[in-house]
Order: C-alpha cells, then sequence, then structure tokens
C-alpha cells in the first residue's frame, strides 16, 4: 500500500511544545492576546513562560498566569530595568516567593542575569542584584532564568560560586561552544529561540550542530526576537514551532525530535509531568 507523506505543518500541529521564555503581558499582546492564546493552542504549544522584569509587572504576570491555564510566572529583577529596581524590590521578591512557596503557577526566578552590552553597564550592582536573587532560587529551590549579554565568563564564574540546586536555563544562548559546554556542566539548559533561525547567524548554526540535544529547550522571548520566517512582525509564542521547524534543520534532525526532546528537557527542569 502507497504511504501519503504528512504535511509538515499538520505533524507539528500535532506537537507539543513549551515556550520557554516569554513577555506575553507587555502592552505589544494587548490588542489581541486572548486570540494569541488560542492560537497557541491549536499550533500545539501548551505551556508558555512569562517572565517578571521589574516590580512593577510581576501583578500583571501573575494575574496572567491565573487567568490563562497555559501560562505559568517567573519573578524576577532584569538587568536592563537596574534603574528601576530598590534595595526593597529584592526584599518584595523574597515576600512573594514565601507567599506563593509550592504554587503550581510559579515555575523559577526571572529573568535575572548580567548584561554589558547596554551603554555604561553598572556592574557592580549587576552583579549584586543577580548574586541576591540566585540566593533566593537557592532559599526556595526554585530554577533560574537567565539573561547574558556579554558576560559569559562572570556568569560562569557566579554559577560556579552559586551551585543551585535546580540550575536553570541561559536564556537566548549565542554565545561560543565553549561557553556552552560551561553550562551544560554545570547543568543548565540553554534557550533556543528566533535568532538562530537568521541566515547570517553561521556561529550559532554551528555551535547548534554540536549541542547535545538533552541540553536545548525552546524559547520564543516574544514580542522580540522575531525569526526569521516571520521577519518583519511582532514575534508570538504561536511561532514556537517554526522556530522549532528552522532550528531542527540546522541541527540536522527531524522537526518531531528537536520538539520531543525540548518538550522532556523542559518539563524535567520546571517538575512537570
Amino acid at each position: 500500500m502507497q504511504a501519503f507523506p504528512v504535511h509538515e505543518s499538520f505533524a507539528v500541529r500535532q506537537m507539543q511544545l513549551i515556550d520557554t521564555h516569554t513577555h506575553l503581558d507587555f502592552e505589544d499582546f494587548d490588542d489581541d492576546r486572548d486570540s494569541v492564546l488560542q492560537r497557541c493552542a491549536a499550533a500545539g504549544v501548551e505551556r508558555i513562560v512569562v517572565l517578571g522584569v521589574c516590580r512593577g509587572n510581576w501583578d500583571r504576570v501573575w494575574q496572567l498566569a491565573q487567568d490563562q491555564p497555559a501560562v505559568h510566572a517567573a519573578l524576577g529583577l532584569h538587568p536592563v530595568f537596574l534603574q528601576e529596581h530598590r534595595n526593597e524590590h529584592l526584599e518584595q521578591l523574597k515576600d512573594w516567593l514565601l507567599r506563593l512557596r509550592g504554587a503550581e503557577k510559579l515555575c523559577a526566578i526571572g529573568e535575572i542575569g548580567l548584561d554589558y552590552y547596554i551603554e555604561e553597564p553598572d556592574k557592580e550592582r549587576q552583579q549584586a542584584v543577580l548574586e541576591a536573587q540566585l540566593a533566593l532560587a537557592d532559599e526556595f529551590e526554585l530554577p533560574v532564568l537567565l539573561h547574558v549579554r556579554r558576560a559569559h565568563a562572570p556568569m560562569i564564574a557566579t554559577l560556579k560560586h552559586y551551585k543551585l540546586k535546580r540550575t536553570g536555563i541561559v536564556h537566548a544562548f549565542s554565545g561560543s561552544f565553549e561557553e556552552a559546554r560551561e553550562y551544560i556542566r554545570l547543568g543548565y539548559k540553554l534557550g533556543l529561540g528566533g535568532a538562530g533561525t537568521w541566515p547570517q547567524a553561521q556561529r550559532m548554526h554551528r555551535v547548534l550542530q554540536q549541542l547535545p540535544l538533552d541540553s536545548i529547550v525552546l524559547e520564543t522571548d516574544a514580542p522580540d526576537i522575531t525569526p526569521h520566517s516571520h521577519a518583519g512582525q511582532r514575534n508570538s509564542p504561536e511561532f514556537l514551532p517554526d522556530i522549532c521547524r528552522e532550528l531542527a534543520k540546522i541541527r540536522g534532525i527531524s522537526t518531531e525530535e528537536l520538539a520531543a526532546v525540548s518538550y522532556r528537557n523542559t518539563c524535567g527542569l520546571f517538575g512537570w509531568g
């Protein structure tokens, strides 16, 4: 009997996918957030992690997680918003974590990290805020979702000092294979998304081709870092199947295999069944 091929787009719709990094609470989605979530469900994006970036958006992130079954929340203080952070916000973060301890919808501390790409970064204060949040992650046994730009060496050194019980994800990883190997040795997953789908991202392609599959998780960083297949558009978690397909092609494996391993890796990290 002749076997008829399954069309790629149909195959992707049947997959289980998790977007490990989005900012679905941002105003970019205010006009169509419910429609985006409906399209995500239709595309097989079962869970979406939405991250806090400053004290001002934790309430919005948490409320979104309470209202939407697919959404899970992470809370943190992002290095790019350093000027908005106050010392008392770290105490307030601890208070939130105490109040939400054991809550099913709280999955991590994030987005936290180091960003030396911004103009005149206050490296000392960034480091202090990062370390305070890593200490909270250790205390509450939560994974961390890390933002790292032009700061892999200090971040790796910091993670070697703070040996967390549950590690986390290096979001939007674009470093070298040697840097990737250091994170993997420390037990961290590497978040891959739209940046790696662009033809000019040749170094990222070479790194992706070498990464062990058990180190990879998928993300969009919506509304930022739009994949090549949706150039010029607002990025959205509904594009995750396209990102999966494009990265799988670069990695030299099937879309289904990358979807399956990234799903399994993510569930293992967050303790989802």
